[in-house]
């Protein structure tokens, strides 16, 4: 029943890091939100490590570190399919494949349920795929390119999980922490190689224009970065109670829970943009509470 409910709030902490980061991406490119997030999010916990305990092992460092590569090529991809679209179908599926990837790992391992779970994991898949209904007018099929990187960016969610979740039970925040040292690393260099291509492609008579920085004010800098820093800290709060919750329950439950992080974004959206909820949306979200309580039940 906690492993439940901390695998809920956590799906919705995600979203609203998900939300943050949205909006700072509309401001200062997705690429600089995600590190800036994965600084902020490291200061974080390394402040929470003094108040937490840990055991500090090369196992719990290592296994950090690698799920913070998978995080970063899954970022990567998913940045790169939503671009290509449609977001109404690639976003949903993403996520459902980041739920499957896990739970095939987890019902291999040996993990089992009573029959209701079952029922209560298919319903909460469907859960998935309805609240992350993105509506796109004259929606066209998704290339193979773009179904490829989709799946692939929700297989590296779900290899992220089932690393996360081999991490000793005494290592505290200890692989969250090797996590994003490693992903800020990484997304730092990738603004610094996106950042020299693009001077390096433009003619030098361009001058400031061949910047990747043109067109952002710095009112714009200011709310970006704002928003990027919120998001590190609330997502860096979204993974400890993820880890917290893969301690105490299964890897299998816990992922597809995990999976329903867009609950969190529709409903920031719609309470504070003001943006309409669509009716599947609406009985996405009901499906997903009613998944939640029958998993509870198993």
């Amino acid at each position: 029943m906690i492993a439940v409910l901390i695998g809920i709030t956590s799906a919705l902490v995600f979203g609203a890091a998900d939300f943050l980061g949205g909006l700072g991406a509309a401001r200062i490119s997705p690429l600089r939100v995600t590190a800036i997030s994965a600084a902020s999010g490291l200061v974080i916990l390394l402040g929470a490590t003094t108040l937490i305990d840990g055991t500090v092992s090369s196992e719990a460092v290592a296994l950090g570190a690698l799920s913070g590569v998978t995080g970063a090529i899954a970022i990567s991809l998913l940045y790169a399919c939503l671009a290509i679209g449609p977001m109404s179908i690639l976003s949903p599926l993403t996520a459902v494949v980041s739920a499957i990837v896990p739970l095939t790992v987890g019902l291999a391992q040996g993990e089992r349920l009573r029959p209701i779970g079952y029922v209560a994991i298919v319903l909460a898949l469907v859960a998935v795929v309805l609240v992350g209904f993105v509506r796109e007018k004259n929606a066209v099929r998704p290339s193979l390119t773009a179904l490829l990187m989709a799946i692939g960016s929700g297989a590296m969610i779900g290899v992220f999980l089932v690393i996360i979740d081999l991490t000793p039970d005494n290592s505290g925040l200890v692989p969250l922490v090797a996590n994003r040292a490693v992903t800020a690393i990484l997304m730092v260099l990738a603004v610094g190689a996106v950042w020299w291509w693009m001077r390096w492609r433009q003619p030098s008579d361009v001058g400031d224009q061949a910047s990747p920085t043109i067109g952002i004010t710095r009112s714009g800098w200011r709310a970006g970065l704002g928003f990027a820093i919120a998001c590190g800290v609330v997502d860096s709060v979204a993974n400890a109670g993820l880890l917290l919750g893969l301690r105490l329950g299964e890897l299998s439950v816990m992922s597809v829970l995990t999976a329903l992080y867009p609950a969190g974004t529709i409903v920031l959206a719609a309470v504070v943009l003001r943006e309409r909820i669509a009716v599947v949306q609406y009985v996405g979200l009901a499906l997903a509470i009613g998944a939640a309580g029958l998993l509870a039940l198993a």
